[in-house]
């Protein structure tokens, strides 16, 4: 019984490892603008202070998180004032991470909120969140309500009752072509033109209202830099970032993506779509 018990605790160990043992120095970057490798430390030194760094993900993808971790860290071991925005939360519970980080909050609590949020992931992003309450790193929450989206993207905008109006930030939802034409990109959408239209609309209200949160986030504390972790689809310069530079054109920011073999790579990716790319994923 001892040595089952040991041999689960190795391999629960051994679990635990890859997320945390990643460190800014292991990684490499693509500068788009600069077509060359760079070290992530030297990158850091480029991140806007204040601004708001954008860091994209697949959701599903231990790796992508890990190095979200080593953005931040990066970015704390200088002495930057720092919060972290999260595509995971809405905004509406943002009570719930600053108890978080106030440690006023137990780890199976906050995984059940975050399972609330954002579903049955929370070991995906366990470390982030440890690292955040940790170094006392505010935590904001970017999203809305997911019934909304979920309404907008069936049955559009227009829809939505008074009600749901009022749980967003102001948003004046009209998807342009330039819009519509980065998301079939990006996407490789090939649905009806009018559900479609919907789902671009239900985009631009998430990308909008995690503009919006980050940007007021800011407003109140003008020297913080927000790392701002989402889908890749929301990081991209023409979604969430152009949201927040229609929003206040001076706002400073960067887009950091993962590198995708097959689809985004160096020599794929202008300085339109990304600052860089995080190379040597595994997916």
């Amino acid at each position: 019984m001892m040595k089952i018990r040991y041999g689960v605790q190795l391999l629960l160990l051994f679990l635990m490892v890859p997320a945390a043992i990643v460190q800014a120095s292991d990684l490499t970057l693509w500068d788009v603008a600069g077509e060359t490798e760079i070290s992530l430390e030297k990158a850091a030194e480029r991140f806007p202070s204040p601004g708001i760094v954008y860091v994209g993900e697949f959701h599903d993808n231990a790796d992508h998180h890990a190095y979200q971790l080593a953005v931040i860290q990066s970015l704390n071991k200088k002495g930057r004032p720092l919060a972290v925005g999260l595509e995971m939360f809405q905004h509406i519970e943002q009570s719930i991470l600053d108890v978080w980080i106030a440690r006023q909050l137990s780890e199976d609590e906050m995984r059940r909120a975050f399972t609330r949020n954002w579903g049955h992931t929370w070991d995906l992003y366990r470390e982030i969140f440890l690292y955040c309450r940790d170094q006392k790193i505010p935590m904001v929450g970017l999203n809305v309500p997911r019934s909304i989206t979920r309404k907008v993207a069936r049955t559009g905008f227009e829809s939505l009752t008074f009600e749901e109006i009022g749980k967003l930030p102001p948003i004046v939802c009209r998807v342009d072509q330039a819009y519509e034409d980065f998301l079939r990109r990006v996407l490789g959408q090939h649905s009806s033109d009018s559900g479609f239209r919907r789902f671009c609309e239900a985009q631009l209200v998430w990308d909008t209202a995690m503009a919006i949160y980050a940007l007021e986030y800011l407003k109140s504390r003008p020297k913080h830099t927000v790392v701002v972790l989402c889908g890749m689809v929301h990081a991209w310069k023409l979604a969430a970032p152009d949201q927040a530079i229609q929003i206040n054109h001076k706002v400073r920011q960067t887009v950091i993506q993962p590198s995708v073999t097959g689809r985004w790579t160096p020599g794929n990716v202008s300085k339109k779509d990304a600052d860089y790319l995080i190379l040597g994923l595994k997916k």
